[in-house]
């Protein structure tokens, strides 16, 4: 039997190839867009895919199910209950997909979303007991998926699946059984867990603090408090992978000339600017997006982009193009028409307007002095609202990330707005909104709400939520 897993840096995603060397069969599981992975170890490995299963409609990433498809005539597998209109085989409770000498059996286990399954995998020549349980989103090395991912007005009932998904089908398993999950540290699909991609049922028995809460509603109300801000794109993935995402094939690089670049610009497109924080700060076409390369992109793209968003990119070096491709067509931003030939030299000779630090990184003494100094600054929390509770500066007004697009007419764009979160990334994500929609003086606050508080900064704590022109 073959079992290899894969780990995409940032989402945290999880995603596997299950084979039978004997035979020289196998199936994907949960997989990345960017497929060429899977690809060149069934090649190395001399195996057939003939098969690509997702445990669920993933609301974080666009599936590669389409993309292994088309390129290996592979068929698709959905649960039954996801009713998804792509072109694909059902999957219910006890069915079974045969690999070779390696079986696959689904065991429904919904709660992060109604359809979720398990699949347990067996090998036949080894023995009658599993050997190992691909647990979707369903169950993490120390933690559970979140019950809102799919239906947020659904959370205690979603909880309450969750539980008996967990403490009844999944706990029934031998305690020898690994645990594959579908996701480990960076996702947004739970609010716990670590680095570790695998376990045990009998481990996470013992050790996990979800097992301790045998109470079930003890279980629904950990589950359902305190989670980590729900992606504003969850939505459109969900659907996206109910449809089938479009095929992308092979990536070539596009170099647009200026000319072009501005064709798509002066019709809407977003201008990316996907350099290194510092080379953005010194200088920068007026009105660019900042999402510097790197493990965060896809994560921070949601918050910024519309749907359907047609994008220009501007890079450091052409040879980043593929990469920055997928990390963007990964949460289904794939209307990427190209990268501005010549980047930011090309963009200065043409004499077209150029920003440098209207995206100021400080210190929170030095943000704290801002807003008291009487210059009308505007103070922003992007944290979620019960980070907010813990603690929050006086005086601050709460937009948690995912709402700021919709609410940028509550801020004035020619007033200068400080940004603080919890460490000072959803923050610099804030900025890239707010410069793209026109505000001339933006600030982030280094370190976040926990510098802050390092340096004896004045807090409070509860709910008195400031909205309005603050």
């Amino acid at each position: 039997m073959i079992l290899r897993q894969f780990y995409i840096d940032g989402p945290g995603c999880l995603s596997y190839l299950v084979g039978c060397e004997h035979h020289g069969l196998a199936m994907v599981v949960d997989p990345d867009r960017h497929v060429d992975k899977y690809l060149e170890l069934a090649e190395k490995l001399d195996l057939e895919i003939i098969g690509v299963v997702d445990t669920h409609l993933h609301t974080d990433h666009v599936s590669g199910n389409t993309e292994l498809a088309d390129v290996t005539g592979a068929e698709i597998f959905l649960p039954e209950a996801a009713e998804a209109t792509l072109e694909h085989s059902t999957l219910a409770a006890g069915d079974v997909l045969e690999i070779g000498n390696v079986r696959l059996t689904v065991l429904p286990t919904p709660g992060h979303t109604p359809e979720s399954i398990s699949l347990v995998v067996w090998d036949v020549t080894r023995g009658e007991e599993p050997f190992a349980v691909l647990t979707g989103d369903t169950l993490r090395v120390g933690d559970v998926g979140r019950p809102d991912a799919s239906h947020p007005a659904e959370l205690e009932g979603l909880a309450r699946q969750l539980y008996h998904s967990v403490f009844h089908t999944l706990a029934e398993l031998p305690d020898s059984t690994i645990v594959y999950p579908g996701h480990a540290t960076g996702g947004s699909c739970g609010k716990g867990g670590g680095s570790i991609r695998l376990s045990t049922i009998g481990y996470e028995k013992r050790t996990s603090p979800i097992f301790s809460l045998r109470d079930e509603a003890a279980f629904v109300e950990f589950v359902t408090t305190q989670l980590p801000e729900r992606p504003a794109n969850h939505d459109r993935l969900r659907e996206l992978n109910r449809r089938g995402a479009p095929i992308v094939g092979v990536v070539e690089p596009e170099p647009l000339p200026l000319q072009d670049a501005v064709h798509y610009l002066a019709r809407g497109a977003a201008l990316v600017d996907t350099r290194p924080k510092a080379a953005f700060k010194e200088k920068h076409p007026h009105g660019a997006v900042h999402l510097e390369l790197g493990p965060t992109i896809s994560k921070r793209a949601g918050y910024v982009f519309y749907p359907e968003e047609t994008i220009v990119l501007l890079l450091d070096s052409p040879e980043d193009y593929e990469t920055a491709f997928w990390e963007l067509a990964r949460v289904g931003y794939d209307n990427i028409v190209g990268y501005l030939e010549g980047g930011m030299r090309t963009w200065e000779a043409a004499g077209f307007p150029v920003a440098a630090g209207d995206v100021e990184d400080v210190s929170p003494k030095t943000a704290y002095e801002i807003v008291q100094n009487g210059s009308h600054a505007q103070f922003i929390d992007v944290r979620e609202r019960w980070e907010y509770r813990q603690a929050h500066p006086p005086g601050i007004t709460l937009i948690p990330l995912g709402e700021l697009p919709s609410r940028l007419n509550e801020l004035d764009p020619d007033r200068p707005v400080v940004i603080i979160c919890n460490s000072g990334n959803r923050s610099q994500t804030a900025a890239g909104i707010l410069g793209q929609n026109g505000f001339r003086k933006v600030y982030n606050v280094l370190d976040g709400i926990v510098g802050w508080m390092q340096q004896g900064l004045p807090v409070e704590q509860g709910d008195s939520l400031q909205r309005g022109n603050p």
